[in-house]
């Protein structure tokens, strides 16, 4: 056994060629130099037996726990008494170091499918640190070395490790693609440039990446705007369904309430009938009762009497008989009770009563129900006012327009247009969705406008606050200043407060919107050949700024939705007028 000094200073003593070779495992060193013969692994606290043999602590004292004799698992040699070896500090720390050195070496080395490889190594490959675009080949940390000392080396273009170096050779010179050529977009070399390219647009690779991470940046722009679109989009029609199924809750249990106070008249007419039907039985039993006391006590003083007379017929006493007969052969005075029956037919026609009573109180009920859901329907369709005498001019204001809408010169009709205009920043002017407001804002009084939609399959329309969001997002909703009705490319009508679904019989071809200022109301109408009819309202707010028309043209979709909104002239309608 070592001592401890000796163990511990025993690393240090290792020669530097033994610790060299150890650098590469795989070279002189083999794993089962330094594995236990019981768990077949990387010895850990290693002990020596008195035979010289090597062997992880804990394996050797559970061998020996499992045995009654103690020997050697390999060499088979027998101790009389059990060994209290110590670990051997000395090949643990060796141990240690090597088990560290395969995790390295494993590391170093290429294992998995599709890295990139050092050229330069023989035998088993390195992984590939960096890759030289002038040299066009990979290289390990070690043979990179030389271009991080050498001079003419370090200018060499050094990139993160990739395949297929020679795809970035030109196949016909041989010379690396340095260039990109926009006429045919491809990728050429110098001399490509100068000979079959030579009157084409080329430029360096740098340029024309910084020009398309240009492009990339403003198309992650449009997606990141797609996202947050979509995102608000969920969030409008989650919180759809959350008021939805409020105003349904609301809704039953007030519906609850009108059928349960309905039941408990029911119940109680019943009630009321049952009881007093009752009340007639027992009257009818009591009736009933003192008739019966009264004729069994008739037929008893009967009987009596029939008793006597049965006594004179059989008497032989001649005297007796004519002393007692006169007054027995006077006719029998009794209560004629023939006239006297049970009065069902008084009992019948009091149920008839009863029923036509239960009868005429459900009538009333249900008359009263009716009535109550009529005056519901009457809060979802309120009282319209004359709308034709409050029409006014509305006129779209460019300096307010997204840059890429196109409006008229009248200032009348608003369209997508092939591309972004080069106009002048204004604080008015929406940037970021496809939106324009009317020149003409309504600070008091009743307005009304109409506005043609035929052709869209997206859109927006209603009105605004002077202090909306222009230079960002804008959600569709009371509380950030809009009140609109749409049309979205689900092909569904949104009334945005709350924001619901609305089931139309038809397609509106033309809308009107008419506002109230004082009253705090917007209202959107379906506005057809020979009529306008209501689709909606938003009521009970209080205006406390100008508002101005909103249109929204909605989203580019290819060759759909590229009709205009058309701010049409409002017309006197030949068929009923709205009151």
């Amino acid at each position: 056994m070592l001592s401890g000094c000796r163990q511990r200073g025993a690393l240090h003593q290792i020669p530097k060629h033994f610790l060299k070779n150890m650098a590469s495992p795989s070279s002189l060193l083999s794993e089962e130099q330094f594995q236990c013969s019981i768990c077949l692994d990387v010895f850990t606290d290693p002990v020596s037996l008195p035979c010289g043999h090597n062997f992880c602590k804990a394996c050797i004292k559970g061998y020996w726990d499992s045995t009654d004799l103690f020997q050697c698992p390999l060499c088979k040699q027998i101790f009389h008494r059990r060994p209290e070896p110590d670990v051997n500090r000395t090949l643990r720390g060796v141990a240690e170091l090597f088990k560290g050195l395969i995790v390295r070496d494993r590391e170093d080395f290429a294992t998995e499918p599709g890295e990139v490889v050092c050229d330069v190594c023989t035998g088993r490959k390195r992984k590939a640190l960096k890759s030289c675009l002038v040299c066009l080949t990979s290289y390990c940390e070690s043979h990179l070395e030389p271009h991080q000392i050498a001079p003419a080396l370090k200018r060499h273009q050094l990139i993160n490790p990739v395949k297929n170096l020679e795809d970035r050779m030109c196949k016909k010179h041989n010379k690396p693609l340095e260039l990109f050529c926009r006429t045919d977009q491809t990728c050429v070399c110098q001399f490509c440039s100068e000979t079959d390219h030579k009157a084409h647009n080329s430029v360096p690779l740098e340029e024309e990446c910084d020009q398309r991470k240009d492009q990339l940046g403003k198309t992650e722009v449009q997606v990141m705007q797609m996202i947050l679109e979509r995102l608000q989009k969920v969030k409008e029609i989650k919180h759809s369904v959350d008021l939805s199924k409020k105003h349904t809750e609301t809704e039953i249990s007030d519906k609850v309430q009108i059928f349960t106070a309905l039941v408990h008249s029911i119940d109680k007419c019943k009630a009321e009938l049952i009881g007093v039907i009752e009340q007639k039985q027992e009257a009818a039993e009591k009736w009933a009762e003192d008739i019966i006391k009264e004729l069994e006590k008739e037929i008893t003083e009967l009987k009596r009497k029939s008793s006597e007379l049965g006594q004179l017929t059989h008497t032989k006493d001649h005297l007796q008989l004519l002393q007692s007969s006169p007054s027995w052969c006077l006719p029998v005075k009794a209560k004629d009770w023939s006239k006297i029956s049970v009065q069902s037919h008084l009992h019948m026609g009091y149920m008839k009563r009863a029923v036509s009573q239960l009868e005429d109180k459900l009538m009333s009920e249900v008359k009263r129900f009716h009535n109550e859901m009529e005056n519901e329907l009457k809060k979802l369709c309120e009282a319209e006012v004359k709308i034709l005498q409050y029409a006014v001019n509305v006129t779209l204001d460019p300096d307010t327009a997204y840059p890429e809408l196109i409006l008229s010169v009248d200032g009348k009709q608003v369209r997508y247009g092939d591309q972004s205009q080069n106009l002048s920043k204004n604080p008015k002017r929406f940037t970021y969705i496809y939106s324009v407001l009317g020149k003409e804002g309504f600070s008091s009084g009743k307005s009304y406008y109409e506005v043609q939609v035929k052709g869209k399959t997206e859109w927006d329309l209603g009105v605004a606050t002077e202090s909306i969001n222009r230079q960002g997002w804008l959600p569709l909703s009371p509380e950030d200043g809009v009140w609109t009705l749409g049309l979205s490319t689900n092909n569904y009508y949104e009334a945005n407060d709350p924001k619901v679904q609305l089931c139309l019989k038809k397609k509106p071809q033309k809308v009107g919107v008419f506002v109230d200022y004082e009253e705090g109301r917007v209202s959107i109408y379906d506005v057809n050949a020979t009529a306008r009819s209501h689709i909606c309202s938003f009521t009970g707010y209080k205006f406390t700024e100008k508002l101005y028309p909103y249109f929204h043209c909605g989203y580019p979709d290819g060759e759909r939705n590229i009709a205009p909104l058309v701010v049409s002239p409002v017309s006197q309608m030949t068929g009923p007028v709205l009151h």
